[in-house]
């Protein structure tokens, strides 16, 4: 309008000018055009400007009223979330209703059944009451028709010499009728066992009653009585002994169990403690964040998850406690039903013989418990003072350690630096609350023995298994030796020593000592190195051996073993497997073995002329399946490579170890040339150095990286990492994201394409859990599960393979399901496909027919269509780790350090087509 109004005021400016210059006698029409023309470009570009103010205003107008619809859209987008919140609170009310009702109907049924056990337990005991009535009254039975039977046979008159006898020996004794009963128990036993039970025959008149002193009034007993009955005396007596031990015993038990119910009570109280304390300092902060930030932060929504855990925790640990409240009160009741049986009126309806029978008992019994338990005391005493013996020891060892450390670090600026670090390391892992509990020297020898290594002081691991390494053989050099001296026990090691060597050979692992058996029996297999014979020669050599030399003799003679084993170190090689005779129907048969790592191999990948295998000797090897040779070893991993995947496309070989993906470029040499890690960092070249560590230190804010997957296009890398799967996008090495979901931490991913480009990402965890996750193209931040799919596992899956439109898995619970991706749902299961863990599947390539591995290195083949088994075998004499299949072979990763190629046969349509008997083949195999 401003700019209307000057346009007005111009043309009347122009107009009053003009006017003027026509009143003006020097009037010439050249300035009347120049001053017209000079006005008209004013009012041109005024114009201009009022156009263009005029198309803004437009523009505005528009502008606002899309804003008004954006606003609209967004009010009822709100409305939305709020009534699904409302739908959630509902649903979540309803869900506790129901789960208080089901928790009300068990303790019911429980109740029920508790008090149905103890109608069963009282009509048991009576059932028992009556029997032993019965009993009784056959006992009496059988007394009164013996004491019957013997009154018969005393008709006859006998000698009144053996009569005289008799009664002098009734009548001479003027100990009370208890003791009299029992030294005429005695002589009758005694005449009855020589066979003369027929000679004495008293008639029932001449028995003579014997006088029995007796506070309340005086009674006259027959002796007759007290000769027959001293015999079911003594059964008596017996018999109330036996009862009386069994009723102690039983309530030793009770209390026992009672004891231990009330300590597991007291732990799971403490449990619940713990737990309420964290979730109410994580309520605390999580107050804290949202004052600070408001709800939409990612802290506030982990913190959320990390509660809801809690509160499940906590609500599990309370049925646990109600389920240990109720057993005790059941056993309180049932100890109240035993309560039956009164042990006072048992002793007091004792007489005097029984009396003193079951008093011998007691004390021999006491006697017993008391020498136990002082037994036990001196066991403890010692193994006390064998304990802080042990602990002076190792403080010695340690301090000469680190002494003999300080003095070489003065030379070795990275042997200082190095040693700073660990004890830095050492200091944190002591103060971690995670962390679990080692033995006492097991965390200063390990790492001792890494800056021994550092020095050039590293010892030759010829042992056949693992065990905890002593401060022995820290100081001194071989530890083969030190190893066969312990155990045969040299007197030239001090006591304290001994002691230590003692208690871990007991303390070792019974799976490893085990698997160190079987392979001390086996012979290694014909492809081995030279070098496994060489150990097993310099094991048995050091067993045999004499008195242990001196430190420098070993030392000197280790410095020559380990110059010897630096030239004989050779490369990997593929060589051919024997076949074994008499094999007329295998399904699969094993024609190379790859051999070469130091330690078990932990994954392998394979495309028809490479193969990538990972191994716990920190290595990651690359073969040439064409030649059979190793190209080359790709190393400076922190620890165990637990993963590797090669891209086609691009030649990248991608290695896991820790907490780094180490990304190689394989075309001109071993090189790595980015780092990534597990948080989302990504660093040029070789971030991760190599770690001589037996211990995983993880990086605060990283997680372990378990198992990585590529999809088929190579753009995208997959990750599992903690709870979570991190996106990387290969085209620029940036992480896009992460897939969330999972409870527990994820142990294996498969990767497939759908056909309108999307990445389907299947994840197995340890929460017992299969998820399913969508994956647009240039999808960002944190991606939700599609499907969950149920039921779950027993246990955590190890294994996941995808065959045209059926998912495989294989977890710890032994089992393998097979599930229909389309439809999402399981088609069918084998509970126990293994007699272990199911830890490796794949798909035997050209044939339906799926291939599972299990932790006891057998080998099982299934029909994709119908799930049956095909065939069976043993593939290795160790656990099977990985499976890894190319166009035409299939390759077995275990434990034995080796990686076996296997070749189907006599496969069509899924059948064992030749007619052989399969258990020779497994046999042989």
């Amino acid at each position: 309008m401003m700019l209307q109004h000057k346009i007005r005021d111009t043309q009347l400016e122009r107009d009053q000018v003009l006017q003027n210059l026509g009143s003006v006698e020097s009037y010439s029409e050249e300035k009347a055009k120049k001053v017209r023309s000079e006005y008209e470009k004013k009012l041109q570009a005024m114009n201009k400007e009022l156009q263009r103010l005029q198309t803004a205003q437009k523009e505005h107008a528009r502008l606002l009223k899309n804003q008004s619809q954006y606003e609209k859209q967004l009010k009822k987008l709100q409305q939305d979330v709020m009534e699904m919140k409302k739908t959630k609170v509902r649903l979540m009310k309803q869900m506790k209703e129901e789960q208080e009702k089901a928790r009300l109907t068990e303790s019911r049924r429980n109740r029920e059944i508790a008090q149905l056990k103890k109608d069963q337990r009282k009509r048991d005991h009576q059932l028992r009451l009556l029997e032993a009535q019965k009993r009784n009254q056959e006992v009496v039975l059988r007394r009164k028709t013996e004491e019957v039977t013997a009154l018969r046979r005393q008709v006859r008159p006998m000698s009144d010499k053996v009569a005289g006898k008799v009664t002098r020996k009734l009548s001479s004794s003027d100990t009370p009728v208890q003791d009299t009963g029992s030294s005429v128990a005695a002589v009758e036993t005694d005449a009855s066992r020589a066979g003369a039970q027929q000679k004495m025959r008293i008639p029932v008149a001449r028995v003579q009653a014997l006088p029995t002193p007796a506070t309340n009034g005086t009674r006259k007993i027959y002796q007759r009585k007290g000769l027959t009955g001293r015999v079911f005396t003594s059964k008596t007596a017996r018999m109330k002994w036996q009862l009386l031990e069994r009723r102690v015993t039983d309530i030793i038990m009770q209390k026992m169990t009672i004891s231990n119910m009330e300590a597991d009570m007291n732990r799971l109280l403490k449990q619940r403690e713990e737990l309420t304390k964290r979730r109410e300092k994580l309520s605390r902060r999580r107050e804290k964040i949202v004052k600070e930030s408001g709800e939409g932060d990612k802290n506030v929504v982990n913190i959320n998850e990390e509660m809801e855990s809690l509160t499940a925790n906590i609500d599990y640990i309370n049925d646990s406690i109600s389920d240990c409240q109720a057993n005790i009160m059941q056993m309180e009741e049932a100890k109240e039903e035993g309560d039956t049986l009164d042990v006072t009126a048992v002793i007091n309806a004792c007489t005097l013989t029984e009396a003193r029978y079951l008093l011998g008992h007691f004390l021999s019994m006491g006697i017993n418990k008391g020498l136990q338990a002082a037994q036990k005391e001196s066991q403890i005493k010692v193994l006390e003072g064998r304990l802080k013996q042990t602990e002076i020891t190792s403080a010695t060892q340690n301090q000469l350690l680190f002494h003999m450390l300080k003095e070489k670090a003065e030379l070795n600026p990275e042997l200082d630096a190095l040693l700073g670090h660990a004890l830095q390391e050492n200091v944190e892992d002591s103060t971690d609350e995670d962390a679990p509990l080692n033995s006492p020297g097991s965390e200063g020898s390990t790492l001792s023995s890494d800056l021994m290594k550092l020095c050039g002081d590293v010892k030759p691991k010829n042992k056949a298994r693992r065990r905890t390494t002593t401060q022995m053989e820290l100081l001194y050099a071989d530890s083969s030796e030190l190893a066969s001296d312990t155990s045969t026990g040299d007197a030239s090691l001090p006591g304290p020593l001994t002691a230590v060597a003692e208690g871990q050979e007991s303390g070792m692992n019974t799976e490893t000592s085990a698997t160190s058996a079987r392979d001390k029996e086996l012979p290694p297999p014909s492809g081995f190195p030279s070098k496994i014979g060489s150990i097993t020669r310099s094991s048995s050599l050091s067993e045999k051996k004499l008195p242990e030399p001196s430190p420098v003799t070993r030392r000197k003679a280790y410095e020559k073993a380990e110059k010897s084993k630096g030239k004989e170190q050779k490369q990997g090689i593929i060589n051919p497997f024997p076949a074994a005779k008499g094999i007329r129907a295998s399904a699969l048969q094993c024609i190379h073995i790859a051999e070469g790592h130091a330690k078990a191999v932990l994954c392998v990948d394979s495309t028809d002329d490479l193969l990538f295998t990972g191994s716990k000797d920190r290595t990651c090897k690359v073969w040439n399946l064409v030649t059979g040779q190793e190209i080359m070893s790709l190393g400076g991993h922190p620890n165990n490579v637990v993963s590797v995947k090669y891209c086609n496309y691009t030649s990248l070989v991608f290695t896991v170890s820790t907490s780094y993906i180490k990304v190689w470029d394989i075309r001109d040499s071993a090189k790595c040339v980015r780092t990534l890690t597990s948080s989302g960092q990504v660093t040029l070249g070789d971030a991760c150095s190599a770690s001589t560590s037996r211990t995983v230190a993880i990086p605060s804010g990283e997680n372990q990286i378990n198992q990585i997957a590529l999809n088929p296009t190579g753009t995208f890398l997959y990750a599992a990492s903690g709870n979570a799967v991190r996106m990387w996008d290969l085209k620029r090495f940036q992480s896009t994201g992460k897939l969330t979901g999972h409870l527990g931490p994820v142990m294996c991913l498969t990767v497939d394409q759908i056909s309108n480009g999307q990445d389907l990402i299947i994840t197995g965890s340890k929460d017992h859990y299969i998820k399913m996750f969508d994956v647009t193209e240039g999808a960002l931040g944190t991606v939700s599960p599609t499907h969950n799919f149920e039921p779950p596992h027993y246990d955590g899956i190890e294994a996941l393979t995808i065959q045209g439109d059926n998912l495989f898995s294989g977890s710890r619970d032994n089992g393998i399901k097979k599930w229909d991706l389309g439809q999402k749902d399981l088609l069918q299961q084998v509970p126990n496909a293994h007699k272990d863990w199911v830890c490796a599947l794949g798909v035997v390539p050209g044939h339906p027919v799926l291939l599972s591995g299990c932790r006891g290195g057998i080998l099982k083949l299934w029909n994709v269509d119908t799930f049956v088994p095909v065939g069976e075998m043993k593939g290795h004499d160790s656990p099977i780790n990985a499976i890894c299949v190319n166009s035409t072979h299939i390759f077995t990763a275990a434990d034995d350090r080796t990686v076996r190629i296997w070749k189907a046969r006599n496969l069509q349509d899924g059948q064992i087509s030749d007619s052989g008997d399969l258990g020779e083949d497994i046999a042989s195999n």
